[in-house]
């Protein structure tokens, strides 16, 4: 076998910069992370860019989906009532709206979750928050017990644990009752699961799909989503997964903070709208149709619930939806900011915006884990915090098990919560789902809790960052050159 000579490797690679600088139109932040990888680890470097580094928003199956799924909106949106269309045009089409009714600017907010995001809005919603796993997980498990029709699961992770066999028995006693369940896994997050686990599922009438399996280029675009729909009229959606550190069994992280709703009303059926999308493009040979049933109206509030969007973002939508909607949010704050991530790595817009609020006099507050999973992410969100802490951004970090929330609140006003973190990955690479909540008393209970999981930190300061060791400083600009990459 005649050896490759150093010079068809330099043509090569510079083969390889050339697509990676001209083909693929993307953030220079990203391209230059890219090159130096590639620069460094010559022809290998390309082919772990192959893997991970490919925009997913090109790939052709993510750009059907994004055909199919804005379609089926479409649909969805001409068989509501007349009375919801007429919500949809005043609300995303006259942006003054919600203003006049005393949430500052947020009509802005509104239409652009729903141009970007197509986050139809809706007004007569019950939301019930848990900020742990063991009542959020009651909360499931209840609402599938007493489901009559249908029951609809969707998660990244689910766990061959006791905590995910526990979820499996229910959901099969609920299909021998003749319910249809469908349950819908990421495939890399699932990758070690052997398929026994859902056997009971299966051998009792319930379907399972599996969301992109980890073939080759296909390890980097994951479904984060999570997702619950029984009958159409209760919904889950928020951070936690499914597993037994969830619960806080973990012996590595112990008590596991995290926050998630239980929704009722109308924005149930985003949720639903939201999971047909995902089986269609997973299980084709079992597509969902938009079926009455499926969307039963609610016989309660008649608009004058909690206002909320669901928005997705990720590979099939055609903008980061979500991080448009928390920047538009933090250049809408005018007194406070609040934010809960266990990753914190932001785009050069996030950071510039971050900074700025709080040299405007906004009281920017950033809470991530004292105790992180993933190092290399950790480093990265602490060169950006020092950063932030030069602007006067408070800083802090939970010392009470592992902060797994993705929760951000402006003004006790408006807030957001969902699956997509305050990094890079959730914003280009994931696919994601956020809940926008237009309600101060919901935005105002996060902002209670925010402020008891202070009395679990421990704040870095300016004065506290800048006495760091080397030895971190160096982690920390290793990690921010790889930052648009984690």
């Amino acid at each position: 076998m005649i050896p490759i000579s150093v010079t068809t490797i330099y043509l090569l690679n510079t083969a390889f910069v050339f697509i990676v600088v001209f083909y693929e139109r993307r953030n220079p932040a990203v391209t230059w992370a890219w090159l130096m990888v590639i620069a460094i680890i010559p022809f290998l470097g390309f082919l772990v860019y192959l893997v991970l580094g490919r925009d997913g928003r090109k790939h052709r199956p993510f750009l059907e989906k994004s055909k199919n799924d804005e379609n089926m909106l479409t649909a969805y949106l001409a068989k509501e009532t007349d009375a919801f269309r007429k919500q949809q045009a005043k609300y995303v089409t006259q942006k003054n709206v919600m203003q006049m009714q005393g949430s500052e600017h947020m009509d802005d907010l509104v239409y652009l979750n729903f141009h970007a995001g197509k986050g139809a809005f809706s007004s007569d919603n019950i939301v019930s928050l848990y900020h742990d796993g063991k009542t959020a997980f009651d909360a499931l498990i209840t609402d599938i017990t007493n489901a009559k029709k249908f029951i609809y699961i969707q998660y990244y992770i689910f766990r061959d644990d006791s905590t995910g066999k526990r979820l499996i028995a229910a959901l099969a006693e609920k299909a021998a009752q003749g319910l249809e369940v469908r349950l819908l896994i990421d495939g890399m997050g699932n990758i070690f699961n052997s398929s026994s686990l859902y056997s009971p599922l299966t051998k009792a009438g319930g379907y399972v799909g599996i969301f992109l399996p980890p073939y080759f280029i296909r390890i980097n675009f994951r479904n984060h989503r999570k997702i619950a729909v029984m009958d159409g009229n209760k919904g889950h959606i928020g951070g936690m997964n499914i597993g037994d550190e969830y619960l806080g069994l973990s012996k590595r992280f112990g008590y596991w903070r995290d926050t998630h709703l239980r929704l009722k009303g109308s924005g149930v059926h985003h949720l639903t709208l939201r999971f047909m999308m995902d089986w269609n493009f997973c299980v084709p040979n079992q597509k969902l149709q938009l079926k009455a049933h499926y969307f039963p109206r609610p016989a309660y509030l008649s608009g004058s619930g909690v206002r909320m969007q669901v928005v997705c973002s990720g590979p099939d939508t055609r903008y980061p939806s979500i991080l448009y909607g928390y920047n538009k949010m933090m250049t809408e704050a005018n007194t406070s900011i609040f934010i809960q991530t266990p990753y914190f790595v932001p785009d050069e817009s996030m950071f510039v915006i971050l900074k700025m609020s709080a040299l405007s006099g906004v009281d920017v507050r950033i809470m991530i884990p004292a105790n992180p999973d993933h190092p290399f992410v950790y480093w990265a969100a602490m060169f950006y915090l020092g950063g932030l802490l030069e602007s006067g951004v408070k800083c802090y970090e939970y010392q009470h098990g592992f902060l797994h929330n993705k929760v951000i609140m402006i003004d006790s006003k408006i807030c957001s919560v969902g699956t997509a973190n305050m990094d890079v990955r959730s914003f280009n690479l994931n696919f994601e789902s956020n809940a926008f909540i237009y309600d101060e008393k919901v935005t105002t209970e996060l902002e209670t809790a925010f402020n008891n999981d202070i009395e679990h930190c421990r704040q870095l300061t300016l004065e506290k960052y800048l006495q760091r060791p080397k030895r971190t400083k160096v982690k920390e600009s290793i990690s921010r050159l790889l930052s648009p990459l984690l």
